[in-house]
This record gives C-alpha cells, sequence and structure tokens, in this order.
C-alpha cells in the first residue's frame, strides 16, 4: 500500500546509515543507566546517561520500590481521575511541592505529558506563548497543541525576549517557556532576567527543569533554587527520568492550577496511573537527596574532573555549569567518525547532528554521573582523547 511508502523509504535510509557506522541510536545495553554497562558481553563505560545522581541502584532506592511494588502491585490500571491515585501518588505530590517551592504538584505518567499536557491546557487560543527557540520537544508539542499564538526567541537571548514581550497586545495573556537546563547544550536559562522582564511586560514564567532537579542549586532542588528564585516562578515543571531513577513528570504552580491541570488536561484524565512503585522510588530518592549531600557534591567534582581533562587535551567544549558535556565538533562526519571510535574503544557518548542542533553545531554529548570512580573517569578522558585525536577533532 501507497500508505506505508514512506516507512519503506525511511527504512532504506536508516539501512544505509547503518551501513556507514553512522546509527548510533536504540543501543542495547545492560543495564542502562550504571558507569558500565554491556552490550552483547563487552563491557563500555557509560557517557550517556541521565542518571546523574546514580540512584537507579542505590539500595534504599531498589529496597523501597521493591517493598512498594509487593504491597501495591506493578500499576494501578486506572486513570488517576478513576480509580488509579493511591497515598502513594498524593504523598509524592505534596513532597514534590515542598522541595519545589509550590502550593501543590500534579503527577504526570511521563515528562513529555507534564511539559506538552501543561502549556496545551494553561494557554489557549488568544494567548500567547514566548519560546526558547531550543526548548525540548514536550514544551513545542504543548505550544502547537494549545492553538496559542507562538513566538519563538532566541536562545537566553534576553534582548530578543524583550523585544518579542514588547511587540505583544498589551491585554494578552503572556507565558514565557524555557528549559531550565537545555539538555543539548547543557546551558541554564538566564532565570532572573526572564523574571525581571516577565514582570515588566506582565507576563507568567513556565520551567521545564528536567535536567536541572537534582543537579543545580546547593540542595538539589533546581534552577529556581540555584539563581534564589524559589517560590518566584509561577509554573515549574521536571521529569523523573533523570535524576530521580524512574519515569513520570511533575508539574508544580498554585493549589488552583494544580486542580485545574488535574480536571482538564488530557494528558493527565486520559493517561494511566504512574505504577505507585515508582512514587515509592522518586519519594526514596528525594530522601537520599536530603540525607546524603556528598552525592551532589561528587557529581559536580566528577563532572569538574572530565571537563578540565578534555579542555587541557584541547577539545573545544560549550561552557556549563551542569554534568552535561557538549564537545563541539561543527562538522557531521567527524562527530560520527568520533562516536564511532569510541563505540569501539568501549565508550558510549551521544552524537548529535542536525536537526537536534543547529546546522554547523554537531556535537558529542557527555553526560557525567556521580557514581564514577576517579579511575573510570580518568579511562573515560583518556579514551575521549585518543578517539578525538583520530577523528581530527583535536
Amino acid at each position: 500500500m501507497a500508505l506505508f511508502d514512506k516507512c519503506r523509504e525511511f527504512s532504506r535510509k536508516v539501512e544505509h546509515i547503518k551501513s556507514l557506522n553512522q546509527f548510533f541510536y536504540l543501543r542495547e545495553v545492560d543495564p542502562a543507566s550504571t558507569p558500565r554497562v554491556s552490550r552483547h558481553g563487552k563491557e563500555f563505560l557509560m557517557l550517556g546517561s541521565n542518571n546523574y545522581l546514580g540512584l537507579t541502584h542505590h539500595p534504599k532506592v531498589v529496597e523501597a520500590t521493591i517493598k512498594a511494588l509487593r504491597e501495591y502491585g506493578t500499576g494501578a490500571c486506572s486513570s488517576r481521575v478513576l480509580t488509579g491515585t493511591t497515598s502513594l501518588h498524593n504523598r509524592l505530590e505534596q513532597r514534590l511541592a515542598r522541595f519545589k517551592g509550590t502550593e501543590d504538584a500534579v503527577l504526570f505518567s511521563t515528562g513529555f505529558m507534564a511539559m506538552a499536557g501543561t502549556v496545551s491546557t494553561i494557554a489557549g487560543e488568544g494567548d500567547v506563548v514566548l519560546s526558547d527557540e531550543i526548548n525540548h520537544a514536550s514544551i513545542i508539542e504543548g505550544c502547537r497543541l494549545s492553538r496559542a499564538d507562538l513566538k519563538i526567541y532566541g536562545h537566553n537571548d534576553m534582548a530578543n525576549l524583550e523585544e518579542v514581550l514588547a511587540a505583544c497586545g498589551p491585554a494578552q495573556n503572556k507565558l514565557i517557556v524555557t528549559d531550565g537546563v537545555f539538555s543539548m547544550k547543557g546551558s541554564v536559562a538566564n532565570l532572573p532576567e526572564i523574571r525581571r522582564l516577565a514582570d515588566k511586560h506582565g507576563a507568567a514564567v513556565m520551567v521545564d527543569d528536567a535536567h536541572g532537579s537534582g543537579v543545580l542549586g546547593e540542595h538539589g532542588r533546581g534552577t529556581p533554587e540555584y539563581f534564589g528564585l524559589e517560590g518566584k516562578i509561577e509554573i515549574v515543571c521536571g521529569t523523573f527520568s533523570k535524576s530521580f531513577a524512574a519515569i513520570g513528570g511533575f508539574t508544580g504552580s498554585t493549589r488552583d492550577v494544580g486542580t485545574f491541570l488535574r480536571l482538564n488536561a488530557r494528558p493527565f484524565i486520559f493517561s494511566a496511573s504512574t505504577p505507585p512503585a515508582l512514587c515509592a522510588t522518586v519519594l526514596a530518592c528525594l530522601d537520599v537527596l536530603e540525607t546524603e549531600p556528598d552525592l551532589l557534591k561528587r557529581l559536580h567534582r566528577n563532572a569538574g574532573f572530565v571537563k578540565q581533562g578534555l579542555k587541557d587535551a584541547g577539545f573545544t567544549l560549550e561552557e556549563t555549569i551542569t554534568p552535561i558535556i557538549p564537545i563541539l565538533v561543527h562538522d557531521d562526519e567527524k562527530t560520527f567518525r568520533m562516536a564511532g571510535l569510541l563505540d569501539d574503544d568501549g565508550v558510549i557518548v551521544n552524537p548529535i547532528v542536525p536537526p537536534a542542533v543547529a546546522k554547523g553545531g554537531s556535537l558529542i554529548r557527555v553526560s557525567v554521573m556521580a557514581t564514577f570512580s576517579e579511575a573510570e573517569l580518568g579511562e573515560a578522558v583518556d579514551k575521549l582523547k585518543k578517539a578525538g585525536r583520530k577523528a581530527g577533532v583535536i
């Protein structure tokens, strides 16, 4: 059938890319989020995981999950609005609200649903959403679904944001939406200036803190804490698939916004509830973050070690205060070559090329975890240098 012609054509393209050793996606690794993983019996250093604090295998987190699994079973088998809400869901929402400094928090089954569902439910026809040009795809999808007037401003370009705000109608409802930490570049949103401009032009602010939660701020509470803006951002969203060792998402805001989302956001109403055991997982992660502050310190020490080693070797890095370390290559072929050399040498990284980044902005994305040993970090830097030289990156 002609309906599937596009599928066959796309499949042929994928097979061609695989034949060139330039396909680094859907790779099988066991387990997926530890410093060392295996693929078909070969050991790899994992420099591509978002398991920043290494909590997927923390004994307290694993035990809490197992205990809840035995008590609650494998799933709630209903939406939250019907019979899918347990005491664990309510406890986690209350705990997240305290963690993020908001009145309320709403759980979604995935981080994508949290971002897309919140934007599309809060903003509507006649409203204006102002979005950073490299915001996550979930935000972009939410903007499309909202039917609001979408305005894109340059990445962290505050002058451009003010221009766009000034061009909006004074009576229009305006929502500025930004990632807290941008996942491809590791850059951090200029929240203080965004807050100032929002106040000046009568706009609300929403932050997707997926890669900031458990990473930034003295207590790991995220980008608002890092900038001293806790309780001063109207909507703070996040995900559990990075530092919190599970899957799911949340939106923190006022009680009124929370009630509105629970009874109007289609991704919340028409999706099955997060499995209760995963709520226990995230609750345990929050406990560990609060009781073992050295984990956060180790994360940033490890990231600093790798950054310095790569700079000393001559790599050009995107400047970032996060454990996301983008090695700037600016050449697609060299990016794939370096990733392939690393794969051959037992190191997993994420090659990022257009359209995930702008044309000419290809890079190798390295992510560091708190659970790496110093020896593993030294091995990682040595292998990155070796591959970089062979690929002509340094």
